[in-house]
């Protein structure tokens, strides 16, 4: 038993951010019929390939079934507000404007469907001056000051490692949309949910937020440093860096006394607390390193995990995925897909006791379940042979 076994969901969203928030809500037991256009979901037509499919598209598309459907024909409208009569979400992302010229848009399925939870995923929301425009992950980066404050000072801005703000807009669209269906059952009533990829992230400057509104502070890029706490940061140590932990002054202790055998630094007024050590990181970087760095990774960290010092290796991916403990925890999962065969995947970053989430199938190839899903409509072979025919579904 999953506990989203009873909600069902429409997709018409493509490439990350919708997809990713359907994918988590499929893993939690779902229906998800994703309704893709003529040629696909675009995440298809990125690679790299296995036998011909793409291994993007299977990443974030698992419990999912798959239908064509073109949404500019009037038939395949009325194919979709059959199904949007019984769905209680629908997830799109659109630029704003294109959906009500579908007529596909919320106030359109409202007049179908009153409960349904509509949810909107966009580049700058439903409303507002940039409302029209197009978004995209790296331009949020930008426009939030997220690239201003990653990075190195003087430097040339950077952009994070993975797409920060489209899986954000992901998992703000699952949170809102989970809220809206324990209102809705409660009362019935459906809304419309707006997410705002440019949004989504601005509330996740908590500390950046408290020194700006207190003091005017604009953050800047602190590099491998934390913006508050020290030491919190890339160390150097003989062969690489480590990630060191001491965001509390009892860390700081147990560094100084456990670690590297320097009790004389809790006496140094630079190092007294966690604030002046941060306002004295630049100092207090090179006292550390000088003492790191005759000493190898592995050795540091057995002695911060013998002290109880949070510490940790600094990892490639590859490295990532083979850590023991990712291992044990289930963060590497495995599945059979009829075209690519045997394939890894991430696995459920949510451990649940007593519904935990499952891959109960992989990846849909394009169209795979239209018949099926034309059939539970009451829509006969020779129908969806005419459907075909004129470009209706594929």
């Amino acid at each position: 038993m999953l506990p989203l076994m009873k909600m069902k969901v429409l997709d018409i969203s493509q490439i990350m951010a919708g997809p990713y928030c359907t994918m988590v809500l499929g893993d939690l037991g779902a229906d998800v019929i994703k309704v893709e256009k003529n040629g696909g979901d675009d995440s298809r037509q990125m690679g790299p390939y296995v036998n011909e499919e793409s291994t993007c598209f299977a990443q974030i598309n698992r419990n999912k079934k798959s239908i064509s459907l073109n949404l500019k024909e009037e038939e395949g409208r009325e194919i979709f507000y059959r199904l949007a009569k019984e769905a209680d979400v629908i997830v799109e992302n659109y630029r704003t404007g294109v959906a009500k010229k579908l007529k596909v848009d919320y106030e359109t399925i409202k007049a179908i469907n009153p409960g349904i939870i509509y949810c909107s995923i966009s580049g700058y929301g439903q409303t507002g001056p940039y409302s029209h425009k197009g978004g995209f992950d790296l331009v949020a980066q930008g426009m939030t000051g997220l690239m201003s404050m990653t990075g190195e000072p003087g430097r040339r801005p950077l952009k994070t490692g993975i797409a920060v703000y489209d899986i954000g807009a992901g998992i703000t669209a699952v949170y809102s949309i989970l809220a809206a269906y324990i209102h809705k059952l409660s009362t019935g009533e459906g809304q419309h949910v707006d997410v705002a990829i440019a949004e989504c992230g601005l509330p996740w400057f908590t500390w950046e937020a408290a020194a700006f509104f207190a003091e005017g502070t604009v953050p800047e890029p602190t590099g491998w440093r934390h913006r508050v706490s020290a030491p919190y940061q890339a160390i150097k140590v003989s062969d690489g860096y480590i990630m060191l932990g001491c965001a509390n002054q009892r860390n700081w202790e147990r560094l100084c006394h456990e670690v590297i055998d320097r009790p004389d630094l809790l006496q140094d007024p630079r190092f007294i607390s966690n604030h002046l050590r941060g306002q004295n990181v630049e100092a207090l970087e090179a006292v550390l390193e000088e003492i790191f760095v005759h000493g190898t990774r592995e050795a540091w960290l057995a002695k911060c995990d013998q002290a109880g010092v949070p510490a940790g290796p600094i990892n490639d991916f590859a490295q990532a995925l083979d850590d023991p403990h990712y291992q044990a925890r289930g963060m590497v999962q495995e599945m059979e897909h009829p075209v690519i065969g045997r394939m890894k995947t991430i696995g459920f970053a949510s451990k649940l006791s007593g519904t935990p989430p499952q891959i109960r199938r992989p990846a849909p190839l394009y169209a795979q379940h239209t018949d099926e899903i034309m059939a539970e409509l009451g829509l006969d072979e020779a129908r969806c042979e005419e459907l075909r025919r004129k470009g209706v579904i594929k």
